[in-house]
This record gives structure tokens, sequence and C-alpha cells, in this order.
């Protein structure tokens, strides 16, 4: 891809032609508008960063002489001014979109995806694709399909790759067979739990055929299937993913170093401004310099490393941008201000942390609607909300987007087909065949009847139509957090060895685990970590698990929170105790991992389905 980047301040100009090479873009550089303009009639670009001021043609200017020639490629303005009628102008002469200074570096890399997406230069991106996946010698390449040992080319059915695809990104994750079926297979004609035996022996037979000895896939008896560890440590690595994001990194970081004295020299111009001041002597040609400077300062401090010398700048700039000349007073703080920036600059930078990518970017959105509009706007806004949208027009399309990429979440639209039962015949197969991808109902119909049937087919959200962008995308997001957070656990116990234990068993299972051997802090934990289900020891010194599960149960908050004790003691007496107390479920000692790990999940999987439904 490559960039016509239009921008005169050298320290801005230059750390952004590093972030975008690090990124892969190609950039060509324009100091005035002018230069800018002929560069673009004469280059071909897939996309044009212009600043807002810069000398000789303007940006707006610039955009409206571009657009007036029949330019249609995408313009991304950057500018210091915030405000609605600088915003407007901006827009109103040909640019497709604005990001204010000082801006986010990992928030304008994700407008420049954002806007070449749109305009075509990319097509059919994924955010989380990258060009391999392996194990040792062992490489699933995800742009051309094959799977390959060495040299040597692996031939699978696209069950078989999907399923080998699936370990080799989640290499620390136990999949039961019911947790395979809902990532991999779709509607019509999804196998028996028992088939999964069958695809596995056949990637083994297969990996083994093509020279690979070592066992990829362990069975983990009573509980599931995951990747086998590699022998030599090696993890599972996505190939050309993290080099870019260092580099990146680095090269931000390092501008601040290499411009050091340029900015000296700008502070300088500020610092003569103020002698001027002061001596009432000051000319134009200075007081302009020192605007000048000021919003340059202003636009650029904050995204490398200084937010507060940014500030400071921007209130120079609004201070000389006043028609009349400084009072006396006015005077005097502008003084202040030059000192309190050079203070500034004379601190340590604040170090940059740049990712190449939004982050989370693995929440994929099916949008199934045909309001070509919306879902442009949709398409548009996604990068800013951290998530990856995908349009199915129609139910076909839809079905086949579910059974070879399944979505997070499916954002329905029951109005848009001939007939809305074919949306509720969707709606239930979701239901009956993927309950763990959750499903928000987009429709104009609004009678407790609609929601009633809605609910009753397992759509988690009801979004009546019509919805502003921010409101969809808040449904989603809410949607993508209870799906997809890792529910929390709190295991209290007063053996150590014991917590140690349980924890590594749960984590596999994307668990997130607390542990605390002094149930006397259990108070304060619980309301530190805010976990979604509690193991409790029953016997325990100075606080048993018992007054634990009374002390949860009397409050208004928590009383709802699901209980799991532990208990060498079997008889009815303590289990009864145990119920009385509050407890939800018991499971016996020693603990069996497949137990625990079933009793828990299934416990919080119930919970939550009780409070949406609540």
């Amino acid at each position: 891809m490559k960039i016509l980047l239009v921008e005169d301040d050298t320290l801005v100009s230059t750390a952004l032609e590093k972030m975008l090479a690090a990124n892969q873009y190609i950039t060509d550089l324009a100091t005035d508008g002018q230069t800018g303009l002929n560069l673009a009639k004469t280059g071909e670009y897939d996309l044009i960063v212009l600043d807002l001021q810069i000398p000789k043609l303007d940006g707006i200017s610039l955009c409206r002489e571009l657009r007036s020639q029949g330019y249609s490629k995408p313009i991304l303005l950057l500018t210091v001014k915030g405000s609605d009628a600088d915003i407007v102008a901006g827009l109103d002469a040909g640019a497709d979109e604005y990001v204010i200074k000082p801006y986010a570096p990992e928030a304008l890399l994700a407008r420049i995806r954002a806007l070449l997406r749109r305009s075509g230069a990319i097509v059919g991106y994924d955010f989380n694709a990258s060009s391999q996946l392996s194990w040792g010698d062992l490489c699933l390449d995800l742009h051309s399909g094959r799977v390959t040992f060495g040299e040597q080319v692996i031939p699978l059915t696209a069950t078989e790759y999907k399923l080998l695809e699936l370990f080799l990104q989640n290499p620390d994750r136990i999949f039961n067979r019911s947790a395979i079926l809902d990532r991999l297979w779709g509607f019509e004609n999804a196998p028996t739990e028992r088939a999964i035996n069958t695809h596995i022996k056949e990637v083994r037979k297969k990996l083994k055929a093509g020279g690979l000895i070592e066992e990829i896939i362990e069975t983990i008896h009573g509980m599931g299937y995951r990747l086998k560890p590699y022998p030599k440590n090696t993890v599972v690595s996505q190939v050309g993913e993290t080099k870019p994001k260092i580099k990146g990194m680095a090269a931000i970081n390092q501008v601040i170093e290499q411009f050091r004295d340029l900015l000296q020299e700008q502070i300088s111009v500020l610092a003569a401004a103020k002698t001027a001041f002061l001596a009432g002597n000051i000319d134009d040609d200075l007081y302009q310099k020192a605007k000048y400077e000021a919003h340059k300062l202003a636009g650029s401090l904050g995204s490398f490393g200084y937010p507060e010398g940014s500030k400071v700048a921007r209130t120079i700039e609004h201070l000389l941008s006043k028609r009349n000349r400084l009072t006396t007073e006015e005077i005097y703080r502008f003084s202040e201000l030059v000192t309190a920036l050079r203070e500034e600059l004379s601190k340590a930078p604040i170090p940059l942390v740049v990712t190449t990518e939004p982050q989370q970017k693995n929440q994929r959105v099916l949008a199934i609607d045909n309001d070509v509009l919306l879902m442009e706007q949709l398409l548009i806004e996604a990068d800013a909300w951290g998530i990856e949208i995908k349009v199915a027009r129609d139910l076909s399309t839809a079905r086949s987007q579910i059974t070879f990429t399944p979505p997070d979440l499916v954002l329905l639209d029951l109005s848009f087909s001939d007939s809305e039962a074919e949306g509720l015949t969707l709606l239930r197969e979701l239901n009956e065949k993927s309950p763990r991808i959750p499903v928000i109902v987009f429709t104009d119909r609004n009678s407790l009847s609609d929601r009633l049937t809605v609910s009753r087919l397992g759509a988690r959200q009801f979004l009546h139509k019509p919805a502003t962008t921010e409101q969809i995308f808040r449904a989603i997001c809410r949607g993508l957090q209870t799906a997809n957070t890792e529910a929390k656990v709190l295991i209290v116990d007063d053996d150590p060895t014991v917590l140690t234990n349980l924890k590594a068993l749960l984590q596999p299972w994307g668990l997130e685990v607390f542990t605390l051997s002094e149930p006397q802090n259990f108070w304060e934990v619980l309301i530190a970590t805010m976990p979604n289900l509690v193991v409790l020891d029953l016997e325990m010194p100075l606080v048993s698990g018992l007054e634990l599960c009374q002390v949860i149960r009397q409050d208004s908050q928590w009383g709802d929170l699901p209980i799991l004790v532990v208990t060498a003691h079997t008889d009815a007496e303590s289990l009864q105790q145990a119920f009385a107390a509050g407890a939800d479920d018991f499971i016996t000692k020693p603990v069996l991992g497949p137990e625990l790990v079933t009793r828990i999940l299934s416990r919080i999987e119930r919970n939550r389905l009780l409070s949406r439904n609540q």
C-alpha cells in the first residue's frame, strides 16, 4: 500500500514515515500543499494523509482542488483543531475522515486501515491472520491453505484442516467434543460427538505419514483434546506478527531523541518571542513565527511522549491567536507558559506502546442485514470499537459464513428477508447447533409476543429498530463481553498445594483463577476479583467454608453468586449443613479433574442463562 503524506512538521512526518514503514506501508512525503497536489496528480497512491495547516496550499484547499478534478482516493485529514466548524469544513472539502492531534498512533493506524478497506484497497482483510501457524517444522499456511512438514505437503480434507488449525491457534486450550462441534461444523450435517474421534485419528495418521513422528494432538482422558507442547519447548508461532510491532514501537520512541535539536529550535523561537514581548518590541514576523511553532508543537508533542507539553503548546497557540495584541497580564502568562514548556521538554518522554492492530480483533461479528448504508457505516466505525465485522445480505451467505468461519457473535435482522420466519428458522438453528454463539436480534417489531418468541429461540439480546450505530455497537460489546470474557473463579482452601493443583487444572479451560489460602481475607479478595463462581473448602481454620457460605448469602449484591463446596465428608448431615448454609453444589475429596471442570463450567453457564432471562 502506498500513502502520500503531506505534512510540514519534520518531527511529525519523520515519526509517521517510520510508523507506516513498520506497518508495511510505502510513503512519499510532501512538505507543502502545492507539492502534495502535484504528487497526487502524477503518482498512484492508495491514500492521502494530509495536515490541515500546511504552507502554500492549506489542507482544505488541497482537498477541494483534488475533488474538483475527480480525484477519488481516500483522504485522511490531520488537524490540531477539534471544533465542529473545522471538522465540517474539512469533510465538506472532500476529506473522508479526520484525526485530531495529538493522536494515539494505534488509533491513526486503525483509521487508515478502515479507509483502505472501504475504498477496496484492502479486500477481505483478516485482522487475525498471520501467514503461518507452526509446530516445529509443521506449518499450516492460512493464505494458501497448505499444510507442510519440512518440504513434504500433507493432504488434508477441509474438516481435518480446520481441526488442525483450531488446535494450532489455541495451543494451551483443552477442547471437549462439544466445543469442537461448536467451532467447526455448521447447521446441516453436524456429526455426532463420536465422529470427532475419527477425524482426530485421521489427522494423526496423515501427519505421521507425512513424516511427523511426534504426537501433536494429545488426549486428556475424561476431558478432551489439546495441542501437545512441542518437545523442544518451541511455542506455536504466528510468523510475521511480532517483529513489525516491536519495530514500530522502537521507531516512534526513537524519533524524539533524533529530533531533540529541532525541538530546541522551536522552543528557541518561543523564547525569543518571550524576550521581545517583555521588552515591548516584538515584530509581526516573530509573532507569527511563534504562533506557527506553537501550533506544530501542540500537534506533535502529545503523540511522542509529552502529553502535558502538547497542552501547554496549545494554550500558547490560543493565546497568540487573539486578534488584538496581548495585554500586560497576557504577556506574563505567555512568559510562564514558555518556561513551563521548556521544563516539560527537559523531562524524559513517556514511553509509547504501539500496537499495529486494534486489540481483541479475534472478536468477529457477522451482521446479517441487507441495509447497505447501515452496514457500510458499521464497517467504517468497527475499527474504533475494536471489532471485525463481516456482512451477509442473505441467509444462504450467512449459513455459509457461519459454517466456515464461525463468528463470535451474530447480529440478525429479522425483517430484511421475504419471510420473517426464515430469520427465526436461522435463530433456531443457531440455538440448537451453536448455542455458544450469542445472537442479537435486530427488528422493527416490538411486542411482548415478539420478544418472547425471540427469547425462546435463544437470542441473547433484543435490539429494536431504528437504532443508532452507537446503540448497535454497545449491544455488540455487551454480547461479546458475556460470550468471550473468561469466567473468573475464586478458590478458597488453606492447603497451598490444593490451590496450585486446582489452578493448573482449571486455567486451560479458559478460566481466570484466583486462589486464597487465608480465609480471613475472603471479603476483600471477593470484592477485588469479582468472580463468577466461588469454590470453598468446608474445613478451614479461623473461618470455615460454611461460615463463608452464610456471609455470601446474606449480602444483597453477592447473594446469587454460585458456590461450590469441596469436602471430604459425604455423610447426609454434612451435606445438609452445606446446602442449608447456601452451597449450590458439592464435590468430594480427592477432587477428580473432569468432574470439577464439568461442575464449574455447567454452573457458570447456567447462572449466565438465568441472568439473561431475568
